[in-house]
């Protein structure tokens, strides 16, 4: 590459013939230093430019981009906070604690997020000072599908939130029937919108994205429960939840169905969060067996005060892991 360069950049005259013969010694002399001092002076130009130490454009001379071994400038990488100083959640019946404190209605107070009765998430991570202040907001809807996720988001957007936690999807699948559930690529889609909704209003807020439970071991653990499955028969989960005792192959199959649907929901959630650099998903969740004391005394099937306390914990430990 150099020698090259040089080539290209040494005189069009050659240094015997540039003066005639009736030419003094000394003239001769002279040219034959001044020739040579102009070559020396091109070739070190040659090799600077060669090593890229002078301007230029990097296209002009070398077809195809940038000469081979020139690495674009590195990104700032973007720093997780492991101490958010206010909170959002999001989502559905879970975070709103309902069925936790009283049959059939919501507890947001004992919600695994944003909950004051509980040792919540907003508990661990927010001063007393930042809880006093009104620094956490519950925006989850019992009852919500992924395609609300965009609505709670506007409604936290005016508030700024350093963290915005999401656990929404149970529902997508607990439908009247399997048929009815949210295609797993409308529910990308949706999430996908909701991410975006975020980013064009709130480019550094953080998100924390829960898996979807596992709906089948929340059935296998609640039908133990007599109660549990006669509250189950006003309409919780009927996907999953409908004649909970059966056990025949078709009823095997439904079930299987949903939870097949959940673990898609979850890679759905995995992928997109992703490639958010300020997003962080937990598959924790689903991976948890809950125990019976860990579930409403009331359904069997949402989260207890002590169950709200396990999912604030694991929460707690994925937001604050460096």
């Amino acid at each position: 590459m150099r020698g090259s360069a040089a080539r290209r950049g040494r005189p069009s005259f050659d240094a015997r013939y540039a003066f005639g013969p009736a030419a003094s010694t000394t003239t001769r002399t002279t040219a034959r230093a001044a020739v040579r001092t102009a070559v020396a002076l091109l070739t070190t130009g040659a090799v600077l430019a060669s090593a890229g130490c002078l301007g230029g454009s990097d296209d002009a001379s070398h077809p195809g981009g940038p000469r081979a071994g020139k690495r674009p400038a590195a990104k700032p990488s973007i720093l997780w906070n492991t101490r958010p100083d206010s909170i959002a959640s999001l989502g559905d019946s879970i975070t709103r604690g309902f069925d936790a404190c009283s049959v059939l209605a919501d507890c947001p107070e004992v919600s695994w997020s944003t909950g004051t009765e509980v040792n919540s998430l907003a508990r661990r991570l927010l001063p007393a000072a930042s809880r006093s202040t009104a620094r956490s907001w519950n925006y989850a809807k019992t009852g919500a599908v992924m395609a609300d996720l965009s609505g709670q988001i506007q409604s936290a957007i005016p508030h700024k939130p350093e963290l915005v936690t999401i656990l929404i999807g149970a529902n997508d699948a607990c439908r009247s029937t399997v048929d009815a559930m949210t295609p797993t690529a409308q529910f990308r889609t949706d999430f996908s919108a909701a991410l975006r909704t975020l980013r064009q209003e709130l480019p550094k807020t953080q998100v924390y994205v829960a898996s979807v439970p596992d709906l089948k071991r929340l059935w296998s653990e609640g039908r133990k429960n007599v109660l549990g499955k006669q509250i189950w028969k006003l309409g919780i989960c009927p996907s999953m939840l409908k004649d909970s005792d059966a056990t025949d192959p078709a009823s095997m199959e439904r079930r299987r169905r949903v939870a097949d649907r959940v673990e898609a929901y979850n890679g759905a959630l995995k992928s997109v969060c992703d490639r958010d650099a300020l997003c962080r998903y937990d598959g924790a969740v689903h991976d948890y067996r809950f125990s019976t004391d860990e579930l409403s005394k009331w359904d069997w099937f949402h989260p207890s005060k002590r169950g709200q306390q396990r999912l604030a914990a694991m929460a707690y430990r994925r937001i604050t892991t460096p």
